[in-house]
């Protein structure tokens, strides 16, 4: 990369060797793939375990598989990285590139919580660096994430537009006849002709409709295969990622004429979370605008339980194992408080309809990113 791309993550470094100084670390190994990429500006899979070496001085070292050294090399702002062949030890070249730099018997900070850190790992490490001591910093790798800086939020307004281009663009050619999957094809193709990372659109589902009922529980369901018919309701999210960064999007897309009451459960819906993300602003406590749809919600009769959060955090997606990041979520026991640069998918569904939105925190409230019309979508 060049200098100035490292000038782009020189506040990242700071804000982790904060959280470094504060826990008397001399190192930090981050193993979390998001917070790799956060740091480094690549990241890659955990086919074999890989780790970003972080210390105090000076720059960072990437240990990873030798045939990702290419790519890793082209994407990271820093020199030193360190490989290993797919025969050898990744534990310990990891172990052994921090030998190299000094490290063996320092404060190595580490986040137990990350999913990369697994308790063999842990063992791993500590048997071949006996006279180094691992400092548990738990949850570090999503907390220095939480508030996102300009390029950042640049990244995931562009992951918006495109959100809101593909969903406006499904509108008009979603018919009776046409199965599911067509319709999560034409999404796919267009996210990708609209600058996203993959094409991957996220849950394309019937969610309501002919013979479906009333449900609370279809935004993970399945169905591809399913034929729509008049008087379907098809839930649809679009999770489009630029340069890693996502945003999502959800609307109802109604086959025909809807079930008759459709289009004022979208109403009372959107109506309740408008009320919802206007609450979100610097210093209100999660529980509170979480409780301000939740409570609604059922008080309305429009579901008879609310077992799911009604929003999570944002931002950076890598290869992970998991699609959504509930590290900061808003749900009855949230312990959070909201903070200037916070990123959210808010979102609400009752009786097989679903709207959603892309919130951003900022000092004088909260902007949402994404701007696709609040209405259900025609078909």
């Amino acid at each position: 990369m060049t200098g100035s791309a490292a000038g782009r993550f020189a506040p990242r470094m700071a804000r982790l060797r904060a959280a470094m100084a504060a826990g008397g670390c001399d190192a930090f190994l981050a193993d979390h793939a998001e917070l790799i990429a956060w740091i480094s500006g690549y990241t890659v899979s955990e086919t074999l375990y890989r780790a970003a070496i972080v210390p105090t001085e000076g720059d960072p070292c990437f240990v990873l598989r030798s045939i990702d050294a290419g790519p890793c090399r082209s994407g990271v702002w820093f020199g030193d990285v360190a490989t290993f062949d797919d025969h050898e030890d990744p534990h310990g070249a990891v172990a052994a590139a921090l030998a190299a730099r000094g490290l063996a018997g320092a404060r190595i900070g580490v986040d137990p919580v990350s999913y990369g850190h697994t308790v063999a790992t842990a063992q791993r490490l500590a048997e071949l660096l006996p006279d180094a001591r691992f400092v548990p910093l738990p949850g570090l790798s999503d907390r220095l994430r939480a508030c996102k800086f300009a390029d950042e939020i640049d990244a995931i307004t562009a992951a918006a537009h495109i959100a809101d281009q593909c969903m406006l663009g499904l509108e008009g050619h979603v018919h009776p006849g046409s199965t599911v999957r067509e319709v999560a094809a034409m999404a796919a193709a267009a996210q990708l002709r609209l600058g996203a990372d993959d094409g991957g659109p996220g849950p394309i589902l019937v969610s309501g409709g002919h013979d479906s009922g009333s449900h609370v529980d279809f935004l993970h369901g399945s169905g591809l295969d399913r034929t729509l018919m008049p008087g379907d309701i098809l839930h649809v999210e679009l999770t489009p990622r630029v340069g890693n960064y996502g945003a999502r999007l959800m609307r109802p897309v109604f086959v025909g004429e809807p079930p008759a009451e459709a289009p004022e459960t979208f109403r009372r819906l959107a109506a309740l979370q408008d009320r919802q993300i206007a609450a979100m602003r610097p210093g209100v406590a999660a529980r509170e605008v979480d409780a301000l749809l939740r409570t609604a919600v059922l008080a309305a009769g429009l579901r008879a339980d609310y077992g799911n959060v009604t929003g999570y955090a944002m931002g950076l997606y890598a290869r992970t194992p998991r699609p959504s990041d509930f590290s900061q979520s808003f749900h009855p026991a949230a312990d959070f408080r909201l903070e200037p640069g916070q990123v959210f998918h808010m979102y609400v569904s009752a009786r097989g309809v679903a709207v959603s939105e892309t919130a951003l925190v900022t000092e004088n409230g909260p902007r949402l990113l994404t701007i696709c019309p609040r209405r259900p979508m025609q078909g």
